[in-house]
């Protein structure tokens, strides 16, 4: 588990990701979950991949929970997504949230824009795989690894921990080249 006076110190670190992100002060009462979010290939092997360790309100919905995930690889969030109990086949799943549902796309699974993270996130241990871009198929294993009473003077989302380098959503850039 995450300390509290380890997230005051990440928080004070230079994150620029976490900046971007929508934040807000978490409600009277209401808990943090710390859900580990890593990159993994599509068969679901995170071993070695970069990993970051967000702070996100129990009432956040999974929209929100996507939105922090993607901003914290520095992604644009720019795409459909889902979430799927399925690590290696997401089509295979039985549990399921997808933005298909709720744009009025054909869709087997619930929506993500009114599901809240703790009615998917039941138990500690619980993962789920985040699928982004269904043309590039992104594949993030979401990880509940814990729950703590939220800071009163802390907004959310938060990256509690950031491991290793993500790499760039679309390929290396002009930027990367020398002339």
């Amino acid at each position: 588990m995450v300390s509290k006076i380890k997230l005051k110190f990440v928080r004070n670190l230079v994150y620029t990701v976490s900046n971007q992100m929508r934040r807000r002060k978490a409600k009277q009462g209401e808990k943090i979950y710390l859900i580990k979010t890593t990159l993994s290939d599509w068969h679901g092997i995170v071993k070695g991949q970069p990993y970051r360790v967000l702070a996100i309100p129990e009432e956040f919905t999974l929209y929100r929970l996507a939105e922090a995930i993607v901003n914290s690889f520095d992604f644009y969030f720019d795409h459909c997504f889902g979430f799927y109990d399925n690590l290696e086949s997401w089509t295979d799943s039985d549990e399921g949230s997808e933005l298909f549902a709720d744009i009025g796309e054909e869709s087997k699974h619930k929506g993500v824009e009114r599901t809240r993270v703790r009615r998917v996130f039941d138990k500690i241990g619980k993962k789920m795989l985040f699928l982004f871009d269904y043309g590039d198929e992104w594949h993030f294993i979401v990880e509940l690894k814990g729950v703590e009473s939220s800071d009163n003077d802390e907004k959310y989302p938060l990256v509690a921990e950031s491991v290793g380098y993500a790499p760039p959503q679309y390929g290396e850039s002009e930027e990367d080249y020398e002339l």
